[in-house]
């Protein structure tokens, strides 16, 4: 049976961020994930865990200055003390947190520089935070856009992926498999999956083509987290839907699936 983590920067968005930590928990969620924590001070968030009695699974990278639509700057060269020091933002966030899992975005493409100029930025920048992480037994992990809604984000291509982790070549260096992302980038998602397995440390799911929640649209997770289980992923399944009724009701797959939320 999979676990599951809501990510609290889709679900439960009628009320503020901070609140939301209580809203999963009275879900029956043990885990939740989100996309960044940086506006709000660690202590504030650990709080909220401890009350909720609830882990945090995974968290980005900070991306750049948002004002300017970036997301992620590890492919752009010159910026390698910001991404350092970005990094080691996170490494704080995660230590107080208790989280052991840390996604990058990779950044937009610059059509100033060299494909292969932004590639190599991109390896050098993973190969070094995918170390200064592992020292702490925390996973980095990397993960496709799919190129319908992001046509010029880095990483679009699942091939592409699999040779950046291939040229950074540290055992610290994991996949984000967006079953999503996957779908609309290139489809046949359960061949994909068997395929890259054991090189997947974190799912995330959404019903595609509108992102709703399981059973709005064209893919059958019924067959899809089944097959996650055979294949022997131990990991929690990060709920990244835009849900397409209040975030509870929308949670009514889970048991008419057969599953559980608070597994």
């Amino acid at each position: 049976m999979p676990l599951f983590s809501a990510n609290l920067s889709l679900l439960f968005t009628d009320i503020p961020f901070l609140d939301r930590f209580a809203a999963a928990a009275a879900a029956g969620f043990r885990a939740v994930e989100f996309h960044f924590p940086y506006e709000y001070g660690a202590p504030d968030l650990f709080d909220r865990l401890k009350v909720s009695k609830l882990e945090v699974d995974l968290f980005n990278l900070p991306v750049g200055g948002d004002a300017g639509g970036e997301r992620g700057v590890a492919g752009l060269p010159g910026r390698q003390g910001e991404f350092r020091s970005g990094v080691d933002a996170a490494l704080a966030y995660a230590s107080a947190l208790g989280t052991r899992k840390i996604n990058c975005l990779l950044g937009l493409r610059d059509r100033s520089l060299a494909w292969e100029t932004q590639y190599a930025a991109a390896v050098g920048n993973l190969g070094w935070a995918a170390a200064r992480l592992g020292e702490s037994g925390i996973r980095l992990h990397v993960e496709v856009l799919n190129r319908v809604e992001n046509p010029d984000f880095l990483l679009t291509d699942l091939t592409l992926a699999e040779k950046l982790l291939d040229d950074v070549g540290s055992p610290n260096l994991w996949l984000q498999f967006d079953m999503y992302h996957v779908q609309r980038t290139q489809g046949d998602v359960v061949a994909t999956l068997r395929r890259l397995s054991s090189r997947v440390g974190h799912v995330q799911i959404a019903d595609s083509p509108a992102r709703g929640e399981p059973g709005t649209g064209e893919l059958d997770y019924r067959f899809i987290l089944r097959e996650l289980d055979r294949l022997g992923y131990e990991g929690r399944v990060g709920l990244e839907y835009t849900p397409t009724r209040p975030t509870v009701e929308s949670l009514a797959w889970v048991q008419h699936y057969g599953w559980r939320i608070d597994a």
